[in-house]
């Protein structure tokens, strides 16, 4: 790849990193995508300039990862990237002309988002044994949080100890963006939020004081623990496809709408920026709608 198109996706990326303040996760998928891209180019069409791409070389890259079997929802993902990364060219005055202004996104067929029912739920954690030595209790710890609250996976990772409100029954948590969101917590879990954190200073002499959960070794979880975790235990009580930690936060907002929270109220504990993306679970409680429909009405 040429110097310069390295040094324009580096730029791109500090952008993101230092002015939007994407997730490292997110920045990795954007460099990812575009190295990618940018690869395809050198070898098709050899080391051209930045306003030689066109349209066509675009299409050309998209219908090749369609050809390998990609997934329409993965090539929307490198289009949006192509997008963002032409639109802050243009803003950098460093081209005249999007290649991505003809460019329409593949269709995807709209899937409900799986989650694990109320009653599974329920024999999870009555009738699950969970450990009793360090690891059980921060497994069971982590279960109630992505469950009761609906964290995605890397907020559950960075909570803070500080963040927790034993008096009003309150979590802080640090979301997308770094947007600040206040959460409430029953009562129960927020007593065992504090009960982990004195077990903590007992367990271990050097422990990590400013983030909540911690493993074995009293350092900060890490993603492939956490998966891990709700993987092993989801497989005890559900036969469901996925098994991961979203959805379990896919789960907490299903029950919530399925026994008549507004959606308004869910966007915001989702820490959602629109609400079309929490639209999508209220055609899982339209579903709930039918079935019990068929089950109870004469006619059905």
């Amino acid at each position: 790849m040429p110097i310069s198109h390295l040094q324009l996706i580096q730029t791109f990326l500090d952008y993101l990193k230092f002015q939007k303040r994407y997730s490292p996760h997110t920045i990795l998928s954007y460099q990812n995508d575009l190295t990618d891209f940018f690869d395809f180019i050198e070898l098709q069409f050899g080391a051209i300039l930045l306003a030689e791409i066109n349209a066509s070389f675009v299409r050309s890259w998209l219908a090749g990862l369609k050809e390998k079997g990609m997934e329409s929802k993965s090539i929307n993902r490198k289009i949006s990237t192509l997008k963002s990364f032409f639109k802050y060219q243009l803003k950098q005055e460093l081209l005249q002309d999007s290649p991505m202004s003809t460019i329409l996104s593949a269709k995807v067929k709209k899937r409900l988002p799986q989650f694990v029912a109320e009653t599974d739920i329920s024999t999870l954690f009555n009738y699950v044994e969970f450990p009793y030595d360090w690891s059980g209790k921060t497994d069971r710890l982590i279960f109630q949080l992505l469950y009761n609250t609906g964290i995605r996976q890397a907020e559950l990772m960075n909570l803070k100890e500080a963040h927790t409100d034993k008096g009003n029954s309150t979590i802080k948590v640090l979301g997308k963006g770094n947007k600040e969101r206040i959460l409430p917590v029953n009562i129960e879990l927020s007593q065992l939020i504090q009960k982990y954190i004195a077990d903590k200073r007992i367990a271990f002499e050097l422990a990590d004081t400013e983030i909540l959960l911690v493993n074995k070794k009293g350092k900060k979880l890490y993603p492939k623990y956490i998966y891990n975790v709700v993987r092993k235990y989801l497989s005890a009580v559900t036969t469901i496809d996925k098994k991961s930690p979203h959805v379990l936060r896919h789960t907490f907002a299903t029950h919530l709408m399925n026994n008549g929270a507004d959606i308004n109220a869910v966007k915001e504990l989702l820490g959602h920026s629109s609400l079309a993306a929490t639209q999508i679970y209220t055609h899982n409680t339209i579903e709930k709608l039918k079935e019990v429909h068929n089950k109870a009405h004469p006619k059905a």
